[in-house]
């Protein structure tokens, strides 16, 4: 059960995890130091909870403490109470949901161990546009994703935001970084048995819909390139498909995660 703690001074020390959420400078650097990340609304709190992530704390305004009581009574953690004013102060705009969680960061995964035994995965290359990164892990996590793999330029995953967008599924999902640049992801992919798929507009592409139904038995990643730029040639040509999803006259792509979340859906283990 969560010992509640009121307190009424934005400046207190109890708080400072959760200050300036606003200041995204600051509180990228002060997170990675920290080894922290914070978790917004009720249901990403939710996530955090049932996640394999410590909990650290929670904060709420104080009119929503009966509202999260099934959230309290499974939290082994401080849960700081506040007045609404002392809430907005703190972390500097006016957060309307008044539910925060502050978890632990853990140690990064390894590619491998994202990899090994997983039937579908998600592999993203320069993707640093945050809503995207969590939407993208959201539908993931609801269209059978085993894993994601993040190459260079891509956003946080643990970011306030992309975890609010991603409903916390961002934090039931496992990930992992490369630092290697995708065409060596890969080959790595390939010397596992995984089958790679990459997303592009490219009219000479083949069908998703008939992609999906070649690979349906065997283990894939689909590979998704940023906002805008798309996927690198290199990506591109490393991959064993490029497939496309067929549009009509006028539009010549998706979002990337509303496109990301039509071919997982394509790709699902059946």
């Amino acid at each position: 059960m969560a010992d509640l703690v009121h307190l009424d001074d934005p400046g207190d020390p109890a708080l400072g995890d959760y200050a300036a959420l606003s200041d995204p400078a600051l509180r990228k650097r002060y997170e990675h130091q920290r080894g922290v990340f914070i978790a917004e609304g009720p249901n990403p709190v939710r996530e955090l909870v049932a996640s394999p992530y410590e909990v650290r704390s929670l904060l709420l305004a104080e009119e929503r403490v009966p509202e999260v009581s099934d959230v309290l009574a499974q939290v082994d953690a401080p849960a700081y109470v506040v007045p609404r004013a002392v809430l907005y102060e703190l972390v500097r705009f006016p957060l309307h949901q008044g539910v925060l969680g502050c978890g632990d960061r853990p140690e990064p995964l390894a590619v491998a161990d994202v990899v090994d035994g997983a039937r579908r995965l998600l592999v993203l290359e320069g993707l640093n546009d945050h809503e995207n990164l969590g939407t993208l892990f959201r539908s993931a996590r609801g269209l059978g994703c085993d894993g994601v793999l993040l190459g260079p330029g891509c956003a946080d995953p643990l970011y306030r935001r992309s975890v609010r967008v991603s409903m916390g599924h961002v934090l039931r999902l496992p990930f992992a970084r490369t630092p290697a640049g995708t065409p060596e992801l890969l080959e790595l992919l390939h010397a596992r048995g995984v089958s790679t798929v990459a997303l592009t507009p490219d009219p000479s592409a083949d069908e998703l819909r008939d992609v999906a139904a070649e690979l349906a038995a065997r283990p894939v990643a689909l590979v998704l390139g940023a906002e805008g730029p798309g996927l690198t040639e290199a990506a591109i040509t490393g991959a064993h498909v490029r497939a496309r999803i067929p549009m009509h006259d006028g539009v010549d792509s998706l979002n990337v995660a509303a496109a990301g979340a039509i071919a997982l859906h394509a790709l699902a283990p059946r």
